[in-house]
């Protein structure tokens, strides 16, 4: 009898350690991994987590690939990049070109068609015109302007998709896709992720970024939208952003305030309208685009930030896109949305600065 009991109490000890055991183990938060690193000339920054086992050092691999096979198609900083190559070369006979090289060239025309030519990646020639390739920054004569302009033009560059080969019909054009390029290479960042069965996770890359999913306890991913103006504590949030939408948002801001000059008491931005072939003069310095997929807000935001205020809101509500708008008078900042945001449940803004 006494063995009996003894057994008994043996087997309850077992299965009161067991679960203690279960529960610990349940109890126990889910950690969030980050990854961080330097590509393209800025930084990215990767927080996710997930209920299913995945090796971080593995997907550390997978962006570091994926990263060197972006660098080595779109870098306009190597010589042996295929864009360079393209940009270089001054044939204007057709040549074979990716499937995603040809789907970035027609974005790039849709969205160039609807700003009235605003949003162009043949800008590339102008940058360097003004100095701010190499940071030797000058205001141009009209001439050099106007001998520049003459080689700028997305109508300058065929595509043949059914062939998947393009052409430039002028030997002077360039392509230069650093205005979509960080949306791009978030939109493969987190396909990696999405493909490694990771469901929620914030994909950051030179401030632009894509949110998923919610945190481990199902409290919603909480994203800044950076002040224009830097304050004596350098740079600060000016809204706080709650992402609602746990299928994916998309977040991108172009701005006027990270790299411009002064030249006898007037400054110039680094945001160029090929229209013109000069620096922007309105008042409009940082525009947030609220989207789907990463390389298309990323555009959209330096297209908005070429428009300005007016004509930005205008294409804002005919293309219905969710746009946070700041303009700044003096000192003044003066945030206004589109009405497409103002009306989205995806997102909602938490704090005011």
């Amino acid at each position: 009898m006494f063995k009996r009991n003894l057994f008994r109490s043996g087997i309850v000890c077992l299965l009161v350690g067991l679960l203690a055991l279960l529960l610990s183990s349940c109890s126990k938060p889910i950690k969030i991994e980050k990854l961080s690193g330097y590509a393209q000339g800025t930084t990215y920054h990767i927080s996710w987590w997930s209920q299913k086992l995945v090796s971080k050092d593995k997907v550390q691999e997978q962006f570091s690939n994926k990263l060197a096979s972006i660098d080595k198609e779109l870098s306009t900083w190597r010589d042996d990049s295929y864009i360079s190559q393209f940009n270089h070369s001054s044939s204007t006979k057709w040549q074979k070109a990716s499937k995603d090289f040809i789907n970035l060239i027609e974005l790039a025309k849709d969205i160039n068609a609807k700003t009235q030519g605003c949003y162009d990646p043949t800008i590339g020639p102008l940058f360097s015109l003004w100095g701010f390739h190499k940071d030797v920054l000058h205001v141009p004569s009209k001439s050099q302007i106007a001998a520049v302009k003459h080689d700028l033009g997305i109508d300058k560059v065929e595509v043949d998709k059914a062939r998947g080969m393009i052409r430039k019909t002028l030997p002077g054009v360039q392509l230069d896709f650093s205005s979509m390029g960080e949306g791009y290479t978030i939109g493969k960042l987190s396909q990696i992720l999405q493909n490694d069965g990771i469901h929620n996770y914030i994909v950051e890359f030179g401030g632009d970024m894509k949110v998923k999913g919610h945190k481990p306890g199902g409290e919603k991913w909480r994203i800044a939208i950076e002040r224009p103006i830097p304050t004596k504590d350098g740079i600060v949030p000016y809204r706080i952003v709650t992402i609602n939408d746990e299928s994916g948002v998309t977040i991108d801001t172009s701005g006027t305030y990270h790299h411009s000059f002064d030249e006898k008491g007037k400054e110039y931005s680094h945001i160029l309208d090929p229209r013109t072939g000069a620096p922007i003069t309105h008042d409009l310095v940082s525009a947030s685009v609220f989207g789907h997929e990463a390389k298309v807000s990323d555009a959209w935001a330096t297209a908005m930030l070429c428009l300005g205020p007016k004509e930005g809101m205008a294409v804002a509500k005919s293309q219905h896109l969710s746009v946070f708008f700041i303009r700044k008078d003096k000192k003044t900042l003066t945030p206004f949305e589109s009405p497409a945001l103002e009306s989205s449940k995806r997102v909602t803004f938490n704090a005011k600065n």
